[in-house]
């Protein structure tokens, strides 16, 4: 009796065990954890041998393009609509004044930038101009803005980098292009391709903060910003951003700052902050705004939101694995807008934070209470 007792306890052993390796369709499999592709993920075991879950594991970063995420949403303006470099090259001239001319009349007549030539005469505004009077014609090469049209691409289509265009033209915040301007292209004519030109032109936080914005047509109005990611500005709209800073400002995130202002010990310049922080913690708008741009065009940079305040700040947010926001939305202080990652430069996640003030990069730790 004891031997079968014995025998009985064993069948029943074996068909319990038998049992649990029998998949329930009624119940899914909690402990089956899918190998991860070694890669595609940014955290994996290095080691040799069978996989263990339950140990830490090595950082290693992915590239750029698997790094970030983003809301579905149009080409930002530059890409949407892009530039022919068509600028039309005139001569230094003197235009005599006819009656009932106006300062865009003669520019349309003489090929010239109304603004160009308002500074060669020294014009005031509003640029009042007499029957008889003499002007200055300054000569150079001349692009017609076109509707939609970005300072962005139109220094990608030229080869030049925006801030060169914005000297030679005077131009000031914030940097609003009219349909029909003519603006000066520094330099000379090149003769590379219009693909080569475009490759030539790196982006960064300036020409976005300054040259992102589609020209506006005569009599129109920059599009208000929305209230959900759902509802998409088009890209040649252009946006109307806060007049007036509404709230505080907050840390993005609270962790350790590893990369600080100022100069770094090769001679670099650095323009905000780095924080360590762990892989997908929430990034949150550092005060009410809206946003400027969400996307990935800055290499370096990675995921990367910029938030326009009011009262000329600005806020920048890089290195995120996940965007959760799309240019021309309203967003409020503490609301999450990203996750951090390891995207662009970054070695490691972190979230590279700048705040500036007009074009001006300003230090967040004097500007914020400790981390």
């Amino acid at each position: 009796m004891v031997r079968g007792r014995e025998y009985g306890w064993a069948a029943v052993l074996l068909l319990t065990t038998l049992g649990a390796c029998i998949p329930n369709p009624d119940r899914p499999d909690r402990g089956y954890r899918p190998p991860r592709d070694r890669q595609d993920t940014a955290w994996r075991d290095d080691r040799t041998g069978p996989r263990d879950d339950t140990q830490p594991e090595r950082y290693e970063p992915r590239r750029i393009d698997e790094r970030v995420s983003a809301l579905p949403a149009p080409l930002p303006a530059w890409q949407a609509r892009p530039v022919t470099a068509d600028a039309a090259t005139i001569d230094t001239t003197t235009y005599l004044v006819r009656p009932g001319d106006t300062l865009r009349a003669i520019a349309d007549r003489t090929g010239g930038g109304s603004e160009a030539i308002a500074r060669a005469n020294q014009l005031p505004a509003p640029f009042v101009v007499r029957a008889g009077q003499r002007l200055t014609i300054p000569g150079g090469r001349y692009h017609l803005v076109r509707a939609g049209q970005t300072g962005i691409a139109i220094a990608r289509a030229y080869a030049v980098d925006w801030s060169r265009i914005i000297a030679a033209n005077d131009l000031t915040a914030p940097y609003t292009l009219r349909v029909g301007m003519r603006v000066l292209i520094p330099g000379t004519a090149g003769g590379s391709s219009a693909a080569e030109r475009a490759a030539a032109f790196t982006l960064d936080i300036d020409d976005i903060l300054t040259g992102s914005e589609p020209a506006l047509a005569a009599n129109q109005r920059p599009a208000q910003p929305t209230a959900s990611p759902r509802r998409v500005l088009a890209p040649t709209q252009a946006l109307a951003e806060p007049a007036q800073l509404t709230s505080g400002f907050a840390w993005p995130v609270h962790g350790k700052i590893i990369t600080r202002f100022g100069p770094g010990a090769s001679g670099e310049k650095f323009n905000g902050v780095n924080i360590a922080v762990p892989l997908g913690t929430p990034i949150l708008a550092s005060a009410d705004g809206v946003v400027a741009y969400a996307g990935s065009g800055v290499p370096t940079l990675g995921g990367l939101v910029i938030v326009k305040h009011g009262s000329s700040w600005t806020t920048v947010y890089a290195n995120a694995s996940q965007l959760f926001v799309r240019r021309g939305q309203a967003v409020k202080r503490g609301q999450t807008i990203a996750l951090s990652g390891d995207s662009g430069a970054a070695s490691r996640p972190e979230v590279h934070f700048e705040m500036r003030k007009g074009r001006t990069p300003v230090d967040p730790q004097r500007q914020l209470p400790g981390i």
